[in-house]
């Protein structure tokens, strides 16, 4: 995609205006680094799509494409290229909050987006112990409707199948109530009273969520109406 324009907008957009291409950029910024755990974070994606996108930004500078020591397939890395697109990345989200929450759609709600960024959202060393189960219960979804985050430490492990491990904390909502909360459009408090929400578990962490699973970066961001 060429514009035939030296203006320098022109020339970014040639290599990162592509579809797809800013959100890898985002997931690949959050830490996302092995291509499963890009694709889950994008979920319609297509891997042959994923695939060329990568190719074009290594092409490009943006990514180093590194082999597994000791396993099949590669990991992806940000250059300081890439790094650079971080305010850029806010600045979009800052904007996206303000004047485009209201395009929001029931398909828009993706349980697979919400439950990785819910694991990004962890502070380890506020939890208590050295392990911390906490399981999520969606009722408006068929389709792995229970996930379990097991923290041990500094490492997080997120899965669809039940480990076997005690609780320490269950919560139970729609996609859209967690991820409303999340997204700073409603609290914990809010849902819970409301009775789109249900905690139960450890009442040192159900007390105050917030200190152990923190809301994304854009939360605070009022819609553009409330300005």
């Amino acid at each position: 995609m060429e514009y035939g324009q030296f203006c320098p907008i022109a020339k970014a957009t040639e290599i990162i205006g592509e579809k797809w291409t800013i959100l890898i950029i985002r997931e690949l910024l959050m830490g996302g680094s092995r291509f499963n755990e890009l694709q889950r974070g994008l979920s319609l994606i297509s891997p042959t799509i994923l695939s060329k996108r990568l190719e074009s930004l290594s092409q490009h500078g943006l990514v180093v494409k590194k082999k597994i020591p000791g396993q099949k397939g590669y990991e992806y890395f940000p250059t300081e290229s890439c790094k650079e697109l971080l305010p850029v990345i806010r600045s979009l989200g800052n904007w996206g909050m303000r004047w485009a929450r209201a395009n929001l759609s029931e398909k828009d709600y993706d349980v697979e987006l919400l439950m990785l960024y819910i694991k990004r959202s962890i502070v380890p060393d506020k939890l208590i112990g050295n392990e911390t189960v906490i399981r999520f219960h969606f009722t408006d979804i068929n389709i792995y409707p229970d996930w379990w985050l097991v923290a041990k430490g500094d490492e997080l492990d997120l899965c669809v199948n039940d480990p076997g491990r005690d609780i320490d904390v269950y919560f139970t909502s729609s996609v859209r109530s967690l991820a409303d909360i999340w997204m700073g459009d409603s609290t914990y408090k809010k849902a819970i009273n409301d009775g789109s929400l249900k905690v139960v578990g450890n009442k040192t962490l159900t007390r105050n969520i917030t200190a152990w699973m923190s809301n994304s970066l854009f939360a605070d961001l009022p819609p553009a109406s409330e300005i």
